[in-house]
């Protein structure tokens, strides 16, 4: 299955890509996952995507494509594999029809603009290992403190309200058409987000004949 999810930033693509990947054995290839390692690596890639990430703008299309088709090329993704993150914009999407890289089903999780900031806004991280909390949903055992390596946790930049909101702005400008893009094409399936990651999965797999 060649998948891409779509949906606001915080509704959810990164947990159900994984929990996708393990149901059908294909790699999750996860444009932020790889942006982020480069930002901490502080690659020219990566000190150029962080310019963007910090204001919660979209990292340039040439940058993006030009990683996810390397990452795309390996062996791994021959069967198959799940897209987060990638494309985000009508011009990504051309860009890897044009290149290519075929997208069987663009699965959308809806959500509204109120869950998505309480959502985003509560999200702590921890900076050594990566680990990620919510202060109502899935808060640590000790308030700040990383369970897995104990370091103190942070907001990152673009989970800070006014990044949030940001965020939301550019994805019902640039990101939202693409439902569009893709239900033209007959590929698009769309899913409400529902209470809980277990309940959102299960009408997934329903969505996807899974």
């Amino acid at each position: 299955m060649k998948l891409v999810l779509l949906g606001a930033p915080g509704a959810g693509k990164g947990t159900q890509s994984a929990i996708l990947a393990e149901k059908l054995g294909a790699p999750m290839i996860s444009t932020g996952n790889i942006l982020r390692a480069a930002v901490r690596n502080k690659t020219p890639v990566g000190l150029r995507a962080k310019e963007y990430m910090d204001k919660g703008e979209l990292v340039p299309d040439e940058v993006i494509i030009g990683i996810m088709r390397e990452r795309m090329a390996e062996p791994d993704c021959a069967g198959g594999y799940i897209l987060d993150g990638m494309p985000r914009t009508i011009a990504q999407a051309e860009a890897l029809e044009a290149g290519g890289v075929e997208v069987e089903t663009a699965l959308s999780i809806e959500i509204s603009d109120e869950e998505i900031v309480s959502r985003m806004t509560g999200r702590r991280t921890c900076p050594e290992c990566g680990a990620t909390y919510h202060t109502v949903y899935e808060p640590p055992r000790k308030e700040g403190v990383c369970d897995k390596c104990g370091h103190k946790l942070a907001i990152r930049r673009d989970d800070e309200p006014e990044t949030v909101l940001n965020r939301l702005k550019v994805y019902h400008a640039e990101t939202e058409p693409l439902k569009d893009f893709y239900k033209k094409r007959g590929k698009l399936k769309t899913v409400g987000n529902r209470n809980g990651i277990a309940e959102t999965t299960r009408i997934i797999f329903e969505a996807l004949g899974i």
